[in-house]
């Protein structure tokens, strides 16, 4: 019995000493993704910007550091007590009577998707596209 609990605190110190790195190894690093605002309803020039985004963040996570490094892009959300945040403005354009910000995402390999979730709990994967299209329903 001693032997036992001799060698399970052997383990624990083991454990207590080794370099937390060494727990976290699937852990990867950031990646590269473009954010595009698109206004179907007007002639308007297409805004593109480009960031890192830690490894499974989200979204709205890639869109504040956006927004903190330029000023040619800002938005608003409003926080939804049961769906999170929801977007409401970019660059001052607010969704009204049937218009609305459409959350897509451009894939690596050009499939554009409709996520399910809003800004506030989509991961992009590498390399993605992400579309804020201003549009009507």
């Amino acid at each position: 019995m001693a032997l036992k609990l001799m060698f399970l605190l052997s383990v624990l110190l083991f454990a207590a000493l080794m370099p937390p790195t060494a727990f976290t190894s699937d852990v990867e690093s950031p990646y590269k993704i473009s954010l595009v605002v698109y206004n179907s309803l007007t002639t308007a020039k297409n805004l593109t910007f480009s960031t890192d985004i830690a490894y499974r963040g989200i979204l709205l996570g890639a869109m504040r550091k956006i927004a903190a490094k330029t000023n040619d892009f800002k938005f608003t959300i409003k926080d939804d007590l049961n769906y999170g945040p929801f977007l409401v403005s970019v660059n001052g354009v607010a969704g009204g009577d049937q218009t609305y910000w459409e959350l897509l995402s451009k894939r690596a390999n050009g499939t554009i998707i409709w996520p399910d979730v809003g800004v506030g709990c989509f991961i992009p994967d590498p390399d993605d596209t992400v579309i804020l299209k201003y549009t009507t329903w």
